[in-house]
């Protein structure tokens, strides 16, 4: 047992219903997408697990490419202001069609910046894929093209997703014990 575990309250999304939602996705992806000049674009660095095994599972040719961005301080809730912390680069935008692979969506806010910031470089489309989507956090209205779980309003931490930069490594999405981040 990994010593980090003591501070999961419960398993919100065991790593069994991850892969069922990762193989589902993939699935639908690679059709979406069996025409178009698919970018994917992992959301660094909560977003790499899920990355990895959704690239892994698509069955189409692809190009990848990461950005960094930041909305959360050092704490546990979110700033409201959305910094480009990498960059993407592309000399031209034009042929591609950007997929953003996001580890979860609160607010919204991110999301929905990338996307206009996104096309406004000029790419042929943007969409968005998410593992959890937490809609009763929303502050700005967002829906992601794809979304694996729909989750209560739980600070949640595993398969890359952290709290001060511990707890990415579980196999699974657990709730954060509040005693944790509370002190």
């Amino acid at each position: 047992m990994n010593i980090l575990e003591n501070d999961v309250e419960k398993i919100l999304v065991s790593k069994e219903r991850i892969a069922e939602i990762v193989d589902d996705m993939a699935k639908r992806i690679s059709e979406d997408y069996k025409d178009k000049n698919l970018l994917l674009l992992c959301i660094l660095k909560g977003s790499v697990v899920f990355f990895s095994d959704l690239m892994r599972k698509i069955t189409l040719p692809m190009e990848i490419d990461f950005m960094k961005v930041a909305s959360y301080g050092k704490g546990s809730t979110s700033t409201g202001n959305v910094r480009i912390l990498l960059d993407l680069h592309r000399e031209d935008f034009s042929n591609e069609d950007i997929l953003i692979v996001e580890d979860i969506i609160d607010s919204g806010r991110t999301l929905s910046t990338l996307v206009e910031y996104l096309k406004m470089k000029g790419c042929r489309s943007v969409r968005t894929c998410t593992l959890l989507d937490k809609p009763g956090r929303r502050e700005v209205p967002f829906t992601p093209d794809y979304a694996g779980e729909v989750i209560p309003d739980e600070f949640v931490i595993g398969y890359g997703l952290d709290y001060a930069e511990k707890y990415r490594e579980l196999p699974y999405v657990g709730v954060l014990k509040p005693s944790v981040y509370m002190k």
